[in-house]
């Protein structure tokens, strides 16, 4: 099985999303077994060797982190999710393993 990260982008009007909702979500999401973790993303800073970095990106709101036999698994993991079910993007990425 494979670890996959769904990041919440914050292009949801806060309206639309059913902040009430994270909670029955996030159960559902335990009770699969497959859940390994998430949190809500604050400000930070982006930090470069030398030079300029760029600014922080701020349409990341959330991660939650998942095992799934595939992406099309890991896609499956979406319904219920409060971002999606307003309209919003969650990016579904695969976590690769390295060999350490």
């Amino acid at each position: 099985m494979k670890e996959y990260i769904l990041l919440m982008h914050n292009d949801v009007a806060a309206e639309d999303a059913r902040e009430d909702t994270w909670p029955e979500y996030l159960s559902r999401l335990r009770a699969t077994g497959r859940f390994e973790g998430g949190s809500v993303i604050g400000d930070g800073i982006c930090v470069k060797k030398s030079g300029s970095p760029g600014g922080i990106t701020a349409k990341l709101g959330g991660y939650i982190r998942i095992r799934a036999e595939s992406l099309d698994d890991a896609r499956s993991f979406l319904p219920g999710n409060p971002v999606f079910e307003a309209g919003g993007t969650v990016e579904v990425r695969e976590l690769p393993r390295g060999d350490a």
